[in-house]
């Protein structure tokens, strides 16, 4: 009895350590899943949006030969938020980004980048002893990695490893050759996406290497310094567009490491940046600390449920929504303003965001989620408006209005909102600034166009109808700041003029058309064909007869009520579009909505104002499912990215809330991705939005657990947290 005593005994010994040991293995992949979850850079994919659209179904026609459809235009490579350095590898000049995933071939890496056929500057490139020009290395993407604050690439032809990472000013490279012997460093400087107007190159001292970089009125300068002593430097074509310097390295000592400052203001600064920013530092602490800045920004939103794919391009555009505008102050606080002169003030200086492309979307998420950098964004614009006389806008339109008043409605006041309001009246009221034709808006409530005989898609005119609507959405903005500003005679004259919209709406066609000098409506008129400026910006009639923001239920009585209103919405997403229609910057299209550009980006939405939520979900969910992360190696975009705007729409819209009126600080209710969203908001607290979201019929809005009517939640939201509970069926 004792031995089956003993035998029991160490039976339930072994039986309990089982457990527990069954207990803490399960503990530690919960743990696991856990941190997977916590790493949120994980998640991001920097090369999506790289690779092009090729299949025709999903363009919309089939693309001329050699055209490349105007879909992500985005780059992989290292930068924080915000930052002055954007470090990414380029494949080919004149692109939208300087990389195009289909390239086979590197030609340098460089700093500054937006996605937009610009900037690309300061080109280095790795080289070995037989490279000859042009200077360019084969490479394969199983040898590429990236992450935000990361790139790396094996050179093939040269036989060198390449690592980079970055601060806010400055980069950090290292080379891993596998021949020492000759080895040397090409400053591509005649090169950017840019045209190049002038550079210089010098060696200072042992292992320093200083210059700059002209295009235009810009001025990048920089500061270099190389690991190994520099043994000579090679100028071809010094100063010329196409010319460039070679500089010998030692080759005693392996890797090299270059590490490099930028400023817009002088090669001192550029220097100071270098020190500050980088210094001793590893390319593996800078590395490490540039993730933890993104896991910082990202972590602001966390999601549960949802498939991977979805996780992925979720994080992946948040990401890309925080890359521009950039940083142009130095680490000792001066820029280089719009008159061209030095300067420090109580801001950091920024670049002008691309607002006809961002206001809508990607500004907003600025406001929530970076305010400083929001605040001191504005700070920029209005210190560009007291040299220029008007606050700029970007492109079209006038959507500084909309930000500005958007972001003080939320909250944000560390900037001059009297001076800002008093530079927004001079855009509204005053020609030859930022709004164009605005005397002829004022006088007839609506801009004309030309007639012109046999218009075609690169006719460029006035683009009256786009300007018409989107004055009158910016004539709302500022009215909204007049009230706050208690102007009582410029708000009821603004709020007025916000109606123009109903001036260049055709009730006999249902068609938001052009209308010549005299009042005729333009003929002939095919409200299917897209214009780049010929009474439509980018887009078609379709595209914007749905867009007036703040005045819905005006424009539903316009369409004669809600039926009619209804059945024209479900005309946009099912007439189909017309192969024969071709336009590099209109992809990927819903019937005749193209998501693949901004004109119309709040028609999925507009459902919800004849009381339809669920066909506005339906269409939404088709486009995030369908239009974003396709194409063969799942990395295409359905249009350009437009610095973070295409990625901005997925992010609201994959949240379950859209900022369809961004002046006004509410949100319009879907129903999100995931189960649930948390969201910390910049007081600290949270924000937790659940639904089941296996069911995509909206049946009830509860805030705080309590039902509300109607589908628009508060700013106050963001602001004190709380709960968004959605009833779904």
């Amino acid at each position: 009895m004792k031995i089956i005593k003993v035998k029991n005994l160490w039976r339930s010994i072994l039986l309990v350590s089982l457990f527990f040991a069954s207990c803490n293995k399960q503990a530690a992949e919960d743990n696991k899943g856990d941190q997977e979850q916590v790493n949120y850079t994980s998640y991001v994919n920097p090369f999506i949006g790289t690779a092009p659209l090729t299949d025709p179904k999903a363009i919309g026609y089939t693309p001329p030969k050699d055209w490349r459809v105007w879909a992500g235009l985005t780059y992989p490579g290292s930068s924080l938020p915000n930052a002055m350095v954007q470090l990414s590898p380029i494949t080919k000049y004149g692109s939208g980004a300087g990389y195009e995933y289909e390239d086979t071939e590197i030609i340098g890496f460089t700093h500054t980048n937006k996605g937009h056929w610009n900037l690309c500057n300061i080109p280095i490139l790795p080289v070995a002893a037989n490279a000859t020009y042009p200077f360019k290395s084969s490479f394969s993407h199983k040898k590429e990695n990236a992450s935000p604050a990361y790139y790396e690439v094996f050179l093939e032809d040269y036989k060198v490893d390449v690592k980079l990472s970055s601060t806010l000013r400055s980069g950090i490279h290292q080379y891993t050759f596998e021949n020492n012997q000759g080895r040397k460093l090409l400053f591509d400087l005649g090169r950017s996406n840019n045209h190049v107007d002038n550079w210089e190159i010098n060696l200072v001292g042992k292992n320093g290497v200083s210059g700059f970089q002209q295009m235009g009125r810009e001025k990048i300068y920089f500061y270099a310094e190389v690991s190994q002593q520099t043994s000579g430097i090679e100028k071809k074509n010094e100063g010329a567009s196409n010319g460039y310097a070679l500089i010998s390295v030692s080759d005693d000592a392996n890797p090299v490491v270059l590490k490099i400052g930028l400023s817009f203001v002088s090669i001192a600064n550029a220097k100071e940046n270098l020190t500050q920013e980088i210094g001793n530092k590893t390319l593996e602490e800078i590395k490490q600390s540039g993730n933890a800045v993104w896991e910082t920004l990202l972590s602001k939103i966390e999601v549960s449920g949802g498939s991977k794919k979805e996780k992925e391009m979720f994080y992946t555009s948040f990401y890309r929504s925080f890359l521009w505008p950039a940083l142009r102050s130095d680490i000792n606080g001066e820029f280089t303003d719009d008159a061209g002169k030095t300067q420090q003030k109580d801001f950091q200086y920024y670049t002008i965001p691309s607002l006809w492309d961002t206001y809508r979307n990607k500004v907003v998420l600025l406001d929530l989620f970076s305010p400083k950098v929001s605040n001191d964004i504005i700070s920029s614009l209005i210190d560009r408006g007291e040299i220029r006389d008007f606050i700029p806008t970007f492109f079209h339109g006038d959507h500084a209005a909309s930000y500005i008043t958007g972001a003080y409605k939320r909250g944000l006041n560390n900037f001059d909102v009297e001076k800002a309001y008093q530079l927004l009246l001079n855009n509204a009221y005053k020609e030859g600034g930022t709004r164009p034709f605005i005397a002829e808006y004022i006088e007839k409530g609506y801009i004309s166009d030309p007639k012109v005989e046999n218009a075609h898609v690169e006719t460029k005119a006035k683009a009256g109808v786009s300007k018409t609507l989107e004055y009158a959405y910016d004539d709302y903005s500022l009215a909204q700041l007049a009230k706050e500003m208690n102007d009582e005679a410029h708000y009821k004259d603004l709020l007025a003029r916000s109606k123009n919209y109903k001036n260049v709406f055709d009730t006999a066609t249902n068609f938001m058309r052009g209308r010549l000098e005299n009042g005729d409506w333009i003929t002939p008129f095919d409200p299917q064909y897209p214009y780049y400026e010929y009474m439509y910006r980018e887009a078609n009639a379709w595209q914007v007869s749905f867009y007036t923001p703040h005045d819905m239920q005006g424009l539903v009585a316009l369409y004669g009520g809600a039926a009619p209103f209804e059945a024209k919405l479900d005309s946009l997403f099912t007439t189909p579009w017309n192969p024969e229609h071709i336009a590099r910057n209109v992809s990927s299209f819903m019937g005749q909505y193209c998501q693949g550009n901004q004109p119309g980006h709040e028609a999925p939405f507009s459902y919800y104002f004849v009381d339809k939520p669920y066909k506005s979900q339906k269409v939404i969910d088709a486009l995030l499912k369908d239009y974003y992360g396709t194409g063969e190696h799942g990395l295409a975009l359905p249009g350009m990215d437009d610095a973070g705007e295409m990625s901005s729409w997925y992010v609201f819209s994959a949240m379950g809330l859209y900022p369809f009126s961004p002046s006004d600080a509410e949100y319009l209710v879907s129903i999100p991705l995931f189960d649930e969203v948390s969201i910390k908001t910049s007081t600290n607290k949270l924000l937790k939005i659940k639904a089941n979201s296996a069911k995509r019929k909206l049946k009830a809005i509860n805030v705080n657990t309590k039902k509300i009517d109607g589908y628009f939640i508060p700013h106050s939201l963001f602001v004190e947290g709380g709960s968004l509970e959605l009833e779904t069926e």
